[in-house]
């Protein structure tokens, strides 16, 4: 099979550095990338390093000879499967608001018939900008997907919301575009519990799991991506959390659902995390000391908040979808039928997290889809964003299902 192929389009801006490693960051992908380097992009970075990176010829010019006897600028934006504009200014973000082609950049994003993700990066004055906001604002209504910008500070030496969106978050922008067709749950209300949870035992130490977070997030990112309006709930990770949505950081089992709690109602609530089962019943208030001579210091654990049942709970603030995962080590359809009898969630998605699966921490998942009303649905093995993406698809289908037998 082919590797899907981006239309990496360089503008002028400080943050073209970050272009150098989203390549590197889509390479590690097997996606091919290729380039549009502007002529203020390469004031930043050069096109050398951008074609060493890629692999490919950096194309620059308009009026090239070589070039355009192929019509290439339809040819580049023809033969990528999406174009990705990182950094988007607020320059390129104009033009093609309003349909300008002046250079080989805007002219190829004129002549596209692919879908399109810009990250913009700019001052944060410059974002806030009633001109820049229409421009974006009509940008979306074409359906143009935006990732970004981050507040943080900005290469000017001021603060607020301006900074590209890092490489991470615009490649998992990229592999949920690419992996979803249009907008299916526009306007939805969609909920994420996504990683482990940490039981203090003392100020130092915590019981925890082996969970990364990389399944929950590729979720969040796809419903995201899919048009849904996410809350991501989010145990301790190191995986760099998806651009727009809402990102709530919790360490306990109590935290989650306090924060779940919080924010519904939702229409979808999907149970990724790995909850921690107990916590320690008395938290030490300082680190426990061994000492020659002392015990070993008794745990007393005591049952954590059922997050998942808590959620499902029939009432007026219940989702109209809540989908839990059952992470097993041994009879894996037995437990997830047993798990989605006593929880009361509508949906299960089953995977067998032993150590030789390499679920956790790894990037791929094989789960099977189990429903009340249906017989388990065995999806093969493949990385855990295309998981997310089968499963966004099975909720458009559901809510498009429901909509269709309301009218």
């Amino acid at each position: 099979m082919a590797a899907r192929r981006i239309l990496l389009i360089i503008a002028g801006g400080i943050a073209a550095y970050k272009s150098l490693e989203l390549i590197r960051r889509l390479k590690e992908r097997d996606l091919a990338v290729r380039a549009i380097l502007t002529k203020a992009g390469a004031e930043f970075v050069t096109p050398l390093a951008v074609a060493s990176l890629a692999g490919e010829p950096v194309f620059s010019e308009l009026f090239s000879l070589t070039d355009e006897a192929e019509m290439g600028h339809i040819r580049l934006s023809r033969e990528a499967d999406l174009v990705v504009v990182a950094p988007a200014t607020a320059d390129l973000l104009a033009k093609m608001a309003n349909g300008l082609a002046d250079d080989l950049a805007s002219t190829a994003l004129l002549a596209t018939d692919k879908p399109v993700l810009v990250a913009p990066a700019m001052n944060p004055q410059m974002w806030q900008h009633p001109a820049t906001l229409r421009n974006v604002a009509q940008l979306r209504a074409d359906g143009v997907r935006v990732v970004g910008p981050n507040p943080g500070d900005t290469a000017c030496g001021e603060t607020g919301l301006g900074r590209m969106a890092e490489p991470d978050q615009i490649a998992l922008a990229i592999e949920a575009t690419l992996a979803i067709a249009g907008q299916p749950l526009a306007g939805l209300r969609a909920l994420v519990t996504s990683g482990p949870t940490h039981e203090a035992i003392d100020p130092v130490r915590y019981i925890a799991n082996r969970s990364s977070g990389k399944q929950g997030h590729a979720i969040a990112a796809a419903l995201a991506a899919a048009g849904a309006q996410v809350v991501l709930v989010s145990g301790p990770v190191a995986e760099p959390p998806p651009a727009d949505l809402r990102l709530i950081k919790v360490a306990s089992a109590e935290e989650m659902l306090a924060a779940c709690q919080a924010n519904l109602p939702q229409d979808v609530v999907i149970g990724a995390a790995a909850v921690a089962d107990w916590r320690v019943a008395a938290r030490a208030p300082h680190k426990l000391k061994k000492a020659p001579g002392l015990a070993s210091p008794r745990l007393e654990l005591t049952a954590n908040p059922d997050i998942l049942r808590t959620l499902a709970r029939p009432g007026p603030m219940r989702p109209a979808l809540v989908i839990g995962f059952a992470a097993e080590t041994e009879q894996l359809l037995a437990h997830a039928r047993a798990k989605l009898a006593s929880k009361g969630c509508d949906w299960i998605l089953a995977n067998d997290v032993s150590t030789e699966t390499g679920v956790f921490g790894g990037g791929h998942n094989t789960v099977q889809l189990v429903r009340g009303d249906a017989e388990p649905e065995a999806w093969p093995r493949s990385t855990k964003m295309a998981v997310a993406a089968r499963l966004v698809a099975a909720i458009a289908c559901h809510f498009e299902s429901r909509r269709t037998a309301a009218a």
